[in-house]
């Protein structure tokens, strides 16, 4: 019966870079098993083997998606706050109509101050509506749909297939 070779540490490709924004988002790194820790797997079994590759993709695959789960929950907070902007931009333009239209109403028969008071009310209510369609469209604007740091560390999971670590060359 042989020992297996000391344990050699692997690179976390799951840990969080100091100040990410998804801090405590990341699941914890597979464990690493003694065939994949060595340089000679001779004394390891093809169905070992085939057994630790199969639960490393697993828990890969695994781990992937909770991580896009994670940065899509994200951005669609994004776009609901830029979204309720928005939303409260069409309320505001749903006002400047009301109010114009009784305005001009008032003005045009009775051609009283009263009008002039209306067409005062719609001017604000004018301005409201354009200060939120601003603020939603610049919201809007800064969300990306793509979990892109999913995007690119499955990238790096044909290089791992093929027994490349860390994209060395």
């Amino acid at each position: 019966m042989t020992t297996p070779p000391p344990h050699r540490p692997v690179a976390d490709p799951y840990a969080a870079a100091p100040g990410a924004p998804l801090s405590g988002a990341y699941p914890q790194s597979p464990p690493v098993h003694a065939a994949a820790a060595t340089d000679d797997v001779g004394d390891v079994s093809v169905g070992d083997l085939i057994g630790n590759v199969t639960r490393d993709l697993s828990t890969l695959m695994r781990q992937e998606l909770t991580l896009a789960q994670a940065e899509l929950k994200q951005e669609a907070t994004k776009t609901a706050k830029g979204g309720a902007a928005l939303a409260g931009a069409a309320v505001a333009g749903f006002f400047v109509l009301m109010f114009l239209s009784i305005a001009l109403w008032a003005g045009l028969s009775n051609v009283m101050d009263a009008g002039w008071a209306g067409l005062i009310v719609a001017v604000i209510w004018a301005i409201i509506a354009a200060v939120l369609f601003a603020t939603g469209r610049s919201r809007l604007r800064r969300v990306h749909p793509t979990p892109e740091r999913t995007v690119e560390t499955l990238s790096q999971v044909p290089d791992a297939l093929k027994g490349s670590r860390g994209g060395h060359s």
